[in-house]
């Protein structure tokens, strides 16, 4: 069978990698294990957070389906950091387990140009260094000129629970391991990395009546800009706190844990570290907070978001039984670690492409990332970027300056990782500009321009645009403030003149004090409002991002030798060599690369030219 884009693996980043690709006019395959499991949720079922519900929303501005499908699914809404500002809010939803990969197989069936492919990928087929297509365990052939590999917890996988080892990459379910072997004899950059997941517990069994309750947010904010309103029934979450017992209980089993046994030599994240790595860690803390996460409308199963373990199953119920709520709780899935391969991103370049091997593409958890928005944020990308190595047309390349997820590719292909990376808004030095709310105006132009939006998102982008237009000209129209105080605003009698948008920075000056009626979106209302009140703050930081691009805009030779160039450290050498920088921007990005070795690298580069 002939495709013009494989993708592998059919989690977060596949999904969206299949879908992205199809929408540009690919014509794309998504090869899964099991076609039943497009879209699982293998860890917690909650979409978006600090920093990743930007990814999110700037997915979604690519027409992409994680937010579409965690609405159809989501019981509950919190928007994180609500007291601090809008910059660094973070839209968050928890999601039924079954809603959420029923929507996303729903939205794959509905591409044009996608094809669903049951089966084991067994290996790439190469000719002469370029991806001519994969290998299938039952030796069907696909051919294509671009591959996205999208494998999760899958390739080479290895699943620990206490004392029990068993090949996987999710409890139930086969590793990918025919690949793995296959990319290490090619030499890749390969190391190994772990995440894990806590017990799932029957809720039916918590005393609900001792743990505080969460209820879900009241007002009416969705996912997606597109979900006009919730959809579903909405449920509230429980808070519970780990005791001395628990933390009596962990210790006493840690001889039997597979981290600290040396079976599980791979790094782990650091944000979200198990149960017992916290308690060996901060030991002199009284108790951990346990967010309890039902998992569906649907199902009696909760998550115990905090509490994820390797430990074995005795001493998860121990563990469990002693904390307030839990004493008589019933574990029906116990926790586990998962071990498994990734490559290292330094090899990668700004598209996701792995340059030594043409026409190879990759995104999540084979790049070092660890979460569903950072897997489904790098999926769009490397799908958008696989359709254009296929086809002969524009690829998309994202700066700091533009996006979360151009901030996530650039942290990846340029420093690499020694632990799963986690998306946090203080990775981002621009994040005043990449507000989760203002996500569809900064990229629907560009997800526009690239052809990665089907006929009713573009419909809504020209309507946007319009809307916005009209909202830019009544906040530019000059007010004094005469006429402010005359409706009731409280400003001084000064007699300044000062166009709407400023006077909105001012406190209590609020719309009908300026005279302005909007009816079209009320969110493209609240964004133009927040552009209005950072705009000080964004004028302040042009120069930055204007010597961004501009030190963006001066290439290096692909084959500068960094060994050679006078004043370099060896440790400097050794890190513009794994990352292998294309611009001379990119070299100042990489840590530890002072001022002078990039006026030497420039210097260099220019004689070599």
């Amino acid at each position: 069978m002939q495709f013009d884009v494989i993708v592998i693996g059919g989690g977060h980043a596949g999904t969206e990698a299949a879908a992205a690709s199809a929408r540009r006019g690919a014509r794309t395959a998504l090869l899964s294990f099991d076609l039943s499991k497009l879209g699982a949720m293998s860890c917690n079922p909650a979409i978006g957070g600090l920093g990743k519900g930007h990814l999110v929303r700037e997915t979604d501005a690519f027409d992409g389906l994680i937010a579409r499908a965690a609405d159809a699914a989501a019981i509950h809404y919190r928007m994180l950091n609500r007291s601090k500002g809008t910059a660094v809010q973070g839209p968050r939803v928890q999601a039924d387990r079954k809603r959420y990969a029923a929507a996303i197989q729903a939205m794959l069936h509905a591409q044009a140009g996608l094809t669903l492919v049951e089966g084991e990928a067994a290996a790439l087929i190469l000719d002469a260094g370029r991806i001519a297509g994969v290998r299938l365990a039952d030796d069907t052939l696909l051919s294509a000129p671009a591959v996205v590999l999208a494998t999760g917890t899958f390739l080479g996988g290895r699943i620990f629970r206490g004392e029990e080892r068993l090949d996987g990459g999710r409890i139930g379910e086969s590793a990918a391991h025919a690949i793995a072997a296959q990319l290490r004899e090619l030499a890749l950059p390969m190391a190994r990395l772990k995440t894990g997941t806590p017990p799932r517990l029957d809720g039916r069994t918590i005393d609900w009546a001792r743990v505080a309750e969460q209820p879900s947010d009241e007002d009416p904010w969705t996912m997606s800009p597109v979900t006009p309103a919730r959809l579903l029934p909405q449920l509230h979450c429980g808070v519970t706190r780990t005791t001395e017992a628990t933390h009596d209980a962990i210790r006493a089993g840690l001889h039997r844990s597979p981290l600290f046994t040396g079976a599980i030599e791979a790094q782990g994240p650091r944000y979200c570290p198990s149960i017992e790595d916290k308690i060996h860690r901060f030991g002199d803390r009284d108790g951990h907070q346990i967010f309890l996460e039902p998992e569906g409308l649907d199902t009696p199963l909760v998550y115990p978001n905090g509490m994820s373990t390797s430990l074995p199953v005795d001493i998860q119920q121990a563990m469990v039984a002693s904390i307030p709520g839990l004493e008589r709780t019933a574990i029906v899935t116990p926790g586990y670690a998962v071990e498994y391969d990734h490559l290292d991103p330094r090899a990668l370049d700004a598209t996701l492409a792995l340059p030594v091997l043409r026409g190879l593409f990759c995104a999540g958890q084979i790049n070092g990332t660890t979460g569903y928005e950072e897997a489904a944020g790098q999926g769009l990308v490397a799908g958008i970027n696989a359709a254009a190595h296929a086809l002969g047309i524009a690829p998309l390349v994202l700066d700091r300056a533009q996006s979360y997820l151009g901030v996530m590719i650039d942290d990846l292909v340029l420093q690499g990782v020694t632990e799963p990376y986690r998306m946090l808004t203080a990775r981002a030095e621009f994040r005043l500009r990449l507000r989760a709310d203002n996500a569809e105006t900064r990229l629907g132009p560009i997800a526009r321009e690239l052809g990665c939006l089907g006929k009713g998102r573009l419909a809504r982008l020209e309507t946007r645009q319009a809307e916005r237009a009209h909202l830019d000209a009544r906040f530019s129209e000059q007010i004094t403030s005469s006429v402010l105080r005359s409706r009731g605003a409280p400003v001084a009698a000064d007699g300044a003149r000062r166009s709407t948008a400023e006077w909105l920075r001012f406190p209590g000056v609020e719309l009908a004090h300026l005279g302005v009626a909007f009816d079209g979106d009320p969110q493209l209302l609240a964004e133009a409002i927040e552009d209005a009140r950072y705009a000080p703050y964004l004028e302040r930081q042009e120069a930055e991002v204007s010597q961004l691009r501009t030190n963006d805009a001066v290439r290096l030779p692909e084959a500068l030798d960094f060994a050679a160039i006078p004043g370099l450290s060896n440790e400097m050498v050794e890190r513009l060599s794994a990352s292998r920088p294309a611009t001379l921007g990119a070299a100042s990005r990489i840590r530890g690369i002072t001022p002078a070795a990039l006026s030497a690298i420039l210097l260099h580069a220019r004689r070599a030219a």
